[in-house]
């Protein structure tokens, strides 16, 4: 279903593309842009396949921001892989993102996300509130030390 949302700022937003027509080495470039370095194209291929909604912004037919949702159809939906080409950073893209799919997810019961260390402010700002009672099972020292309270 290309469902094309809106154009603005000569911006293409597309929401659930043919994802056989994404370029996943540009999608690799721009999660290494925001150092998320440890992905492979093709496993994003396979999660973005498996997500329930997908959200892609173009420039210029190339891809400069997407983000989507790992979602059961009703009780849990999580924003994931919320991502803006640094260079496209600022011009509201990155708030774009979180609340049109965020929009799409009426009546769910939880909606949550996992923010990217230093994105507290830019959530926090939309209206988003952190849980008291999330938790993770950390996959390594990298991830406890980003995500994860300090023992006491």
């Amino acid at each position: 279903m290309n469902n094309i949302l809106a154009e603005k700022e000569a911006y293409q937003y597309v929401l659930n593309p043919d994802l056989s027509t994404i370029d996943w080495d540009n999608v690799l470039h721009l999660f290494q842009e925001v150092n998320w370095k440890h992905r492979i194209a093709e496993e994003i291929a396979k999660a973005f396949k498996l997500s329930t909604t997908t959200l892609f912004v173009y420039h210029e037919e190339k891809i400069i921001a997407f983000g989507r949702v790992i979602g059961d159809g009703r009780y849990y939906a999580m924003l994931a892989d919320i991502v803006v080409d640094p260079a496209y950073q600022g011009k509201g893209l990155g708030k774009y993102l979180v609340t049109r799919l965020n929009n799409q997810l009426e009546n769910y019961h939880f909606v949550n996300l996992s923010a990217a260390p230093g994105a507290d402010d830019f959530y926090k700002s939309m209206g988003w509130k952190k849980q008291t009672t999330a938790f993770i099972w950390p996959q390594g020292p990298k991830q406890l030390r980003q995500h994860c309270e300090p023992e006491k």
